[in-house]
């Protein structure tokens, strides 16, 4: 028998089937999420995978929009959990602004796997180094391809671009290594590519023309950021610098999975790639 004053415990099972009441009087017990605050939903979606997220952005539209807001502790989350501190401190991502896409750009960024076997992808995920072998060209391609949509992503070339230096697109086919010191992006039908060095298009072998189509064009300087933007629908490839539109590079492109691809022949040279996502237009 229990005493005057004392409260009842109890179990389990009885705490669960008051609170389904209170639910069910509140007419939402088919909702239980609307009672859980925002700030808590963040702090259990931060534990789950990024598949898991997708579905979980199809839910109801509060987790939609919660999912939606790029900053929140959910991608911040994810962001300090996958990319280096360094890259997160440092310039390469400035013109990525928010957590989720950093993110974006991280899984998007150059393949380890993907490469020549004179290259390797440095611990910040996004740069690539080429070692100093002689009389040898050595190409890298990013981890995702594209066959829909318009993306668009930069390219900054942190060292010496040597005699060849060349950014583009390619499909798998495309060799990642050839002896010299040639134009091996844009080599064979399987790739396209701009020699950064002498100005020139480089397909199927052969040199497309003079690239861009500017009276007096300024050679590429070292740091610069090349925004490379593909166009899927168009089947078109293009080229900004500096914030200028350069015009289009490539026509009638195929409609096979792209990669974005650059190719080198300098000792040490890095090469950094940030996706952007859709360009904006304008």
């Amino acid at each position: 028998m229990r005493e005057k004053g004392c409260k009842r415990l109890f179990s389990v099972e009885e705490r669960a089937e008051m609170n389904l009441n209170k639910f069910k009087d509140l007419n939402v017990y088919d909702d239980y999420s609307i009672e859980i605050p925002d700030h808590v939903l963040e702090n259990i979606f931060s534990y789950l995978n990024l598949k898991d997220l997708r579905n979980c952005s199809l839910v109801c539209k509060n987790w939609y929009k919660i999912l939606c807001d790029e900053n929140n502790d959910v991608w911040r989350y994810h962001c300090v959990k996958r990319l280096a501190e360094e890259v997160m401190k440092s310039d390469l991502l400035s013109t990525v602004t928010t957590y989720k896409s950093k993110l974006r750009a991280f899984f998007h960024a150059w393949n380890p796997h993907d490469c020549s076997r004179n290259i390797y992808v440095k611990p910040n995920g996004f740069t690539l180094h080429r070692n100093p072998v002689a009389q040898s060209t050595d190409a890298c391609r990013g981890k995702i391809g594209f066959r829909q949509g318009r993306h668009a992503w930069e390219v900054i070339w942190d060292g010496p671009l040597g005699t060849v230096a060349v950014v583009g697109i390619s499909t798998k086919e495309a060799p990642l290594q050839c002896q010299g010191y040639v134009g091996l992006l844009g080599s064979d039908e399987q790739s396209w590519g701009w020699n950064l060095v002498d100005n020139h298009l480089l397909h199927n072998g052969d040199t497309q023309g003079h690239y861009p189509l500017l009276n007096n064009c300024p050679k590429y300087q070292m740091g610069e950021r090349i925004r490379v933007v593909l166009d899927c629908e168009d089947n078109t490839l293009s080229f900004e610098r500096n914030y200028e539109f350069l015009g289009v590079a490539f026509r009638g492109l195929p409609n096979k999975k792209l990669y974005p691809t650059v190719s080198a022949v300098y000792g040490n040279t890095e090469v950094s790639m940030v996706y952007l996502g859709p360009p904006m237009d304008g």
